[in-house]
């Protein structure tokens, strides 16, 4: 059987409201940013990798390290529409979708869910970390049905990613817990040895403005912006 092409997908296009700062661009213990190194662990898997933000700084950073980088329009109501956007820029590929906000992320994890896709290819795969679901570190096949189930969704204002999972096949596949916490607060962020003492993020993007089925269905909703 001849497997859809797979395709890593950062999502970074997310506010970093709880984070006081532009999360995406903290100093990562093992080098660079939280950005660049997520997107250099996609790379590793050794397919073409997309990163979807609206954040300038992101899109020329991915650039630099030879990324697609699409440009996320307005609206930015959160994840579900990212993810609409990225299966109309890849349809028929096997979306394996990141977070920026999981700096412990390792090889191992990604590589587990790939696996896991390549056993079961039109089969949505989540990461669990023993507790909940993590659904935006996840693979999604972009196929033709997904696809138009997934706009009528969104065009009929579903904007909750883990109810509209509930209505497909889902598996939960159990995953390192530390590799895929999400770290969203400051104090996380500085415990992981991550400094977050510059201009908030919120402030000084208000400045730039003016100048598995059941399982899906249980666990809670991350509803904001699409990081």
């Amino acid at each position: 059987m001849t497997l859809p092409p797979l395709r890593p997908c950062l999502l970074s296009g997310g506010a970093s409201r709880r984070m006081g700062r532009d999360k995406a661009l903290l100093p990562h213990p093992d080098g660079g940013t939280w950005l660049t190194r997520t997107l250099q662990l996609l790379q590793a898997l050794g397919e073409p990798v997309t990163l979807l933000s609206r954040h300038a700084s992101h899109l020329t950073l991915a650039e630099a390290l030879g990324v697609t980088a699409i440009a996320e329009p307005p609206p930015w109501d959160g994840p579900l529409r990212a993810l609409a956007r990225l299966m109309d820029h890849h349809p028929d590929q096997r979306l394996l979708l990141c977070p920026v906000d999981m700096p412990h992320l390792d090889g191992a994890s990604l590589q587990a869910l790939v696996a896991a896709s390549d056993a079961a290819p039109d089969t949505i795969q989540l990461a669990h970390d023993g507790e909940r679901l993590q659904p935006l570190l996840a693979v999604v096949p972009a196929t033709a049905p997904l696809r138009a189930h997934l706009a009528a969704a969104v065009d009929h204002g579903e904007r909750r990613l883990q109810h509209w999972l509930s209505a497909h096949p889902c598996t939960a596949l159990p995953l390192d817990p530390r590799a895929i916490r999400n770290v969203n607060r400051p104090e996380v962020a500085q415990a992981f040895g991550s400094a977050t003492c510059e201009t908030p993020w919120a402030q000084r993007s208000n400045s730039a403005s003016t100048s598995a089925s059941n399982t899906a269905r249980g666990a809670g909703n991350r509803n904001g912006p699409s990081s």
